[in-house]
Protein backbone atom coordinates (compact mmCIF):
# COMPACT_ATOMS: atom_id res chain seq x y z
CA UNK A 1 0.00 0.00 0.00
CA UNK A 2 1.20 3.76 -0.92
CA UNK A 3 0.63 6.06 1.22
CA UNK A 4 0.74 10.14 -0.31
CA UNK A 5 0.49 13.36 1.10
CA UNK A 6 -0.68 16.48 -0.99
CA UNK A 7 1.71 19.74 -0.67
CA UNK A 8 -1.39 21.42 1.64
CA UNK A 9 -1.77 18.28 3.78
CA UNK A 10 1.95 18.47 4.20
CA UNK A 11 1.92 21.67 5.34
CA UNK A 12 -1.15 21.20 7.36
CA UNK A 13 0.32 17.87 8.87
CA UNK A 14 3.62 20.14 10.07
CA UNK A 15 1.88 22.50 11.37
CA UNK A 16 -0.17 20.56 13.67
CA UNK A 17 2.51 18.17 14.53
CA UNK A 18 0.84 15.07 13.14
CA UNK A 19 3.37 11.97 12.27
CA UNK A 20 3.63 9.98 9.39
CA UNK A 21 3.46 6.63 11.57
CA UNK A 22 -0.33 8.48 12.64
CA UNK A 23 -0.90 8.53 8.85
CA UNK A 24 0.23 5.35 8.43
CA UNK A 25 -2.28 3.56 11.22
CA UNK A 26 -5.11 5.89 9.80
CA UNK A 27 -4.58 3.86 6.42
CA UNK A 28 -3.96 0.50 8.40
CA UNK A 29 -7.71 0.84 9.81
CA UNK A 30 -9.23 1.86 6.27
CA UNK A 31 -7.95 -1.26 5.01
CA UNK A 32 -8.96 -3.58 7.94
CA UNK A 33 -12.53 -2.21 7.25
CA UNK A 34 -12.59 0.51 9.88
CA UNK A 35 -13.53 3.72 8.57
CA UNK A 36 -14.90 6.24 10.12
CA UNK A 37 -16.91 8.14 7.03
CA UNK A 38 -17.48 7.03 3.36
CA UNK A 39 -17.91 9.35 1.54
CA UNK A 40 -18.28 7.73 -1.35
CA UNK A 41 -16.52 7.30 -4.87
CA UNK A 42 -13.61 5.84 -3.31
CA UNK A 43 -13.18 8.89 -0.39
CA UNK A 44 -12.80 8.70 2.91
CA UNK A 45 -12.71 10.61 6.16
CA UNK A 46 -10.52 8.70 9.12
CA UNK A 47 -10.20 10.45 12.46
CA UNK A 48 -6.49 11.06 13.57
CA UNK A 49 -5.20 11.65 17.34
CA UNK A 50 -3.32 15.15 18.23
CA UNK A 51 -0.20 14.30 19.41
CA UNK A 52 -0.50 13.43 23.09
CA UNK A 53 -4.03 12.89 22.86
CA UNK A 54 -6.97 10.47 21.56
CA UNK A 55 -8.75 10.25 18.04
CA UNK A 56 -12.03 11.82 19.17
CA UNK A 57 -11.11 14.59 20.07
CA UNK A 58 -8.31 15.62 17.07
CA UNK A 59 -8.20 15.66 13.35
CA UNK A 60 -10.33 14.51 10.33
CA UNK A 61 -8.71 13.61 7.39
CA UNK A 62 -9.64 13.33 3.94
CA UNK A 63 -7.90 10.07 2.13
CA UNK A 64 -8.60 9.48 -1.46
CA UNK A 65 -8.72 5.72 -1.30
CA UNK A 66 -8.37 2.31 -3.33
CA UNK A 67 -7.99 -0.55 -1.07
CA UNK A 68 -4.92 -2.75 -1.37
CA UNK A 69 -3.11 -0.17 -3.77
CA UNK A 70 -2.63 3.69 -2.83
CA UNK A 71 -4.14 6.17 -0.17
CA UNK A 72 -4.07 9.76 -0.86
CA UNK A 73 -4.20 12.06 1.90
CA UNK A 74 -5.78 15.36 0.38
CA UNK A 75 -7.32 17.73 3.57
CA UNK A 76 -7.59 17.88 7.08
CA UNK A 77 -9.17 19.91 9.27
CA UNK A 78 -9.55 20.02 13.40
CA UNK A 79 -12.87 18.93 14.53
CA UNK A 80 -13.33 21.99 16.28
CA UNK A 81 -12.84 24.26 13.54
CA UNK A 82 -14.89 22.78 11.05
CA UNK A 83 -18.74 20.54 11.78
CA UNK A 84 -18.64 19.03 8.81
CA UNK A 85 -18.32 19.21 4.96
CA UNK A 86 -21.13 20.33 2.67
CA UNK A 87 -22.61 18.28 -0.12
CA UNK A 88 -20.22 20.35 -2.85
CA UNK A 89 -17.17 19.92 -1.19
CA UNK A 90 -17.44 15.84 -0.59
CA UNK A 91 -18.38 16.27 -4.48
CA UNK A 92 -15.28 17.91 -5.13
CA UNK A 93 -13.15 15.21 -3.26
CA UNK A 94 -14.98 12.34 -5.33
CA UNK A 95 -14.26 14.47 -8.80
CA UNK A 96 -10.18 14.68 -7.48
CA UNK A 97 -10.59 10.98 -6.60
CA UNK A 98 -11.45 9.74 -10.20
CA UNK A 99 -8.58 11.68 -11.49
CA UNK A 100 -5.54 11.06 -8.77
CA UNK A 101 -6.65 7.38 -8.31
CA UNK A 102 -6.32 7.02 -11.98
CA UNK A 103 -3.03 8.25 -12.51
CA UNK A 104 0.31 5.93 -14.16
CA UNK A 105 3.27 5.43 -12.38
CA UNK A 106 4.90 7.69 -14.30
CA UNK A 107 2.12 10.46 -13.58
CA UNK A 108 2.45 10.01 -10.06
CA UNK A 109 6.72 10.35 -10.28
CA UNK A 110 6.29 13.11 -12.00
CA UNK A 111 3.78 14.58 -9.53
CA UNK A 112 6.46 13.51 -6.74
CA UNK A 113 9.30 15.32 -8.37
CA UNK A 114 7.05 18.16 -9.12
CA UNK A 115 6.44 18.31 -5.25
CA UNK A 116 2.59 17.95 -5.12
CA UNK A 117 2.87 15.13 -3.42
CA UNK A 118 5.38 13.48 -1.13
CA UNK A 119 5.46 9.95 -0.81
CA UNK A 120 4.60 8.56 2.83
CA UNK A 121 7.53 5.89 4.54
CA UNK A 122 5.22 3.28 5.62
CA UNK A 123 6.31 0.05 7.70
CA UNK A 124 5.06 -2.36 5.18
Amino acid sequence: MRVFKSRWFQRFARKEGIADETLCEAVARAERGQIDADLGGEVIKQRVARPGQGRSKGYRTIILFRRGSRAFFIYGFAKSSIANLDANEEKQFRQAARHVLELTEEQIVELLNRGDFVEVETNE
